[in-house]
């Protein structure tokens, strides 16, 4: 499967959105009711959420289980390029 820059910008993007939304979960760990935090954490998620379902749909799946179903009669997860091919 060719990689294209869309497709790199996206996985660019789901990484930086997943560095957030982590950051925010270890801080909220210890700060539990800093309101702000939260916001900004149910934010981040809701964006990765997004993200992520971009990116499946145009540019096939980020795992190989748990999130999407596999579409066609090909097993996409295969025919990914992998992460440090990109």
């Amino acid at each position: 499967m060719v990689v294209n820059n869309s497709c790199q910008a996206l996985l660019c993007r789901i990484q930086q959105v997943e560095f957030v939304a982590l950051e925010l979960n270890l801080y909220l760990n210890t700060h539990p009711c800093d309101q702000r935090a939260i916001e900004k954490f149910n934010r981040a998620y809701q964006e990765l959420c997004e993200l992520k379902n971009q990116y499946e749909q145009q540019c096939g799946p980020l795992m190989n289980f748990g999130f999407g179903m596999n579409k066609g009669n090909t097993w996409l997860w295969a025919q990914q390029p992998w992460p440090w091919e990109m």
